[in-house]
């Protein structure tokens, strides 16, 4: 399968202005729920690619030293706690807008536009982590669900704040294999479907026209929901996308692939697929899957996690 370009969008947004210093005497992050990782030889990739334009193999190994990585993508709460402590201001908050899937655009929102390869993807006046969905979707913000509408800047701002940092592609694919060598998915073999078997957070019906939910959730899930992997960690595919530490390198020198890609030069890589993938056409929501857009883009499925480099 060579599949279709990623569900996500790219922004194409002009630079910034650099973002303000955090505040010297800010509040420390409150704890967070982290589990160990062990070293080793990481599995990277796969010999059996699935969506061969993202470049999901060869499978390789990648030594990796033990770390720790939270259990959970960083909730709205916790980020919550960071913006009251530090004074940051999103880019999305920035920028004044921000891309919503349509389904969900707020009805109190006006005319939007469509992203241009993914109509589906509208941009949203007003739109960012506080109202997921637009201006008048109060009711839409859960602290328990991943914040979305994160760049990769406010990722890397909040690890700062945090202590942290966000994981390589080799970690990401570690931890999320859960101890269980080349698995395709956090628990396994099985693939997930539209009716009997739902292990994640993703797209039941046809995308982008009807989504049954059959999981549950029509949007985000909690953070802390379906069943965690081998090592103890909750949606490791499905959900959101995870911003990684990593450019989106594309090995082959094909014009053709990296036509059919379509990401733009300086993409910040991203891992394990979100509530609006389905195999019919993002089939993305597998270990060794991969996608990636602008640092700069935000978009209601995309957030991430953080690990901690082990002491003593």
């Amino acid at each position: 399968m060579n599949g279709k370009p990623c569900c996500t969008p790219d922004s194409a947004r002009p630079p910034l202005d650099p973002a303000p210093a955090l505040v010297d005497d800010a509040d420390a992050p409150p704890p967070v729920t982290v589990c160990a990782i062990p070293g080793g030889n990481a599995i990277v990739g796969t010999n059996a690619p699935v969506i061969r334009i993202d470049e999901e193999g060869p499978r390789r190994k990648k030594k990796l030293k033990p770390f720790h990585m939270m259990q959970t993508a960083v909730t709205n709460s916790l980020f919550a706690a960071f913006v009251d402590a530090t004074g940051y201001v999103t880019e999305a908050e920035r920028y004044g807008w921000s891309f919503v899937f349509e389904a969900n655009v707020s009805p109190t929102v006006g005319d939007t536009r469509g992203a241009m390869e993914t109509k589906w993807w509208r941009r949203v006046d007003g739109a960012h982590w506080r109202l997921v969905n637009g201006p008048g979707s109060e009711a839409d913000y859960h602290g328990d669900h991943p914040v979305v509408h994160v760049s990769w800047g406010d990722a890397n701002a909040f690890a700062e704040w945090a202590g942290g940092r966000l994981p390589t592609e080799a970690e990401w694919e570690h931890a999320a294999r859960g101890g269980h060598g080349d698995i395709p998915f956090p628990w396994g073999y099985q693939e997930p479907d539209d009716d009997a078997f739902q292990p994640c957070n993703i797209w039941q019906g046809t995308f982008p026209a009807h989504n049954s939910a059959a999981d549950g959730y029509p949007a985000t899930a909690p953070a802390q929901s379906f069943q965690p992997n081998g090592y103890g960690l909750y949606n490791m595919c499905g959900n959101v996308w995870e911003w990684t530490a990593d450019p989106l390198v594309m090995r082959s020198l094909s014009k053709r692939k990296q036509q059919l890609n379509n990401k733009p030069k300086g993409s910040k890589l991203l891992k394990g697929g979100s509530f609006l993938c389905h195999k019919s056409y993002c089939f993305r929501y597998r270990i060794a899957a991969r996608t990636g857009t602008t640092p700069e883009t935000t978009t209601t499925h995309q957030g991430f996690r953080l690990v901690f480099s082990q002491t003593g």
